[in-house]
């Protein structure tokens, strides 16, 4: 009976060393699995604090920001893709134009501001699935711009449409113009549908959609601040414009 009881005492110990060796096991490969998502979060925080722009970056993103305040009258220099001091100076121009901290960082609202969506994105740390809250205008100024383009293109293609939204926003981003669509589209003699009071019509669907399409960033004219129909146009001053592209009827320029 004792014998009994001595062997079943040494099998439970046995047990609980086989388990308590199991769980430690267990925990060391649990801990490890914990600590990768930390490791991967590190990596994803340097990945997004890299994306903000500032004085001694370098590399495509600053040379596209560099493109388009060139485009838009600020930068005056070569696209290097180097931020040096001119291109902070001009960041903080564009900045002190459309009402945002004057700091020559390119941050989530410089990125906003220049259109540079899919940076904008990155930083925050969106998907493109989240790109139709278009860009945080009011209803009324998306609507003013599907007007527009209703007015301007209703018959041009789709890309054409957002064509013409793209060069409005163009123009709130230059240093040139307006900084408010609404001060852009009725800026005097800027656009024929303004003069000959087309731009009262209701827009359609399409245009409502172009509108949203060029406020999430779409811009197919590449940065272009004009655009005419050669076949119409009277203004001899356009024709000198440097061309960008052409969609449609439409010619596109800087």
């Amino acid at each position: 009976m004792k014998k009994s009881i001595k062997k079943r005492l040494a099998l439970s110990a046995l047990t609980c060393a086989l388990t308590l060796s199991a769980g430690i096991a267990a925990a060391k490969t649990w801990g490890y699995r914990e600590i990768a998502p930390a490791v991967q979060t590190e990596e994803l925080e340097t990945v997004v604090s890299a994306a903000i722009l500032k004085q001694g970056a370098t590399g495509g993103e600053v040379k596209e920001v560099q493109r388009r305040l060139k485009l838009w009258g600020y930068y005056k220099g070569s696209l290097d893709g180097v931020f040096g001091a001119s291109t902070r100076s001009a960041v903080i121009a564009f900045q002190k134009k459309n009402g945002l901290k004057a700091d020559g960082v390119v941050g989530a609202s410089t990125y906003k501001a220049l259109g540079m969506v899919k940076s904008y994105q990155i930083l925050m740390g969106q998907t493109s699935s989240n790109t139709q809250n278009t860009n945080g205008v009011t209803s009324s100024e998306l609507y003013l711009l599907a007007k527009t383009i209703y007015a301007e293109g209703r018959g041009e293609p789709y890309t054409g449409q957002v064509a013409i939204g793209a060069v409005v926003l163009n123009r709130v981003r230059s240093s040139a113009f307006p900084n408010s669509i609404s001060g852009v589209v009725y800026q005097k003699h800027a656009f024929t549908a303004v003069s000959d009071g087309q731009i009262n019509l209701t827009p359609n669907e399409t245009a409502m959609k172009a509108a949203r399409d060029a406020l999430n960033g779409w811009d197919p004219t590449g940065g272009a601040l004009y655009y005419y129909n050669p076949a119409v146009a009277t203004s001899s001053w356009i024709f000198d414009r440097q061309t960008i592209t052409v969609i449609g009827k439409h010619v596109f320029a800087i």
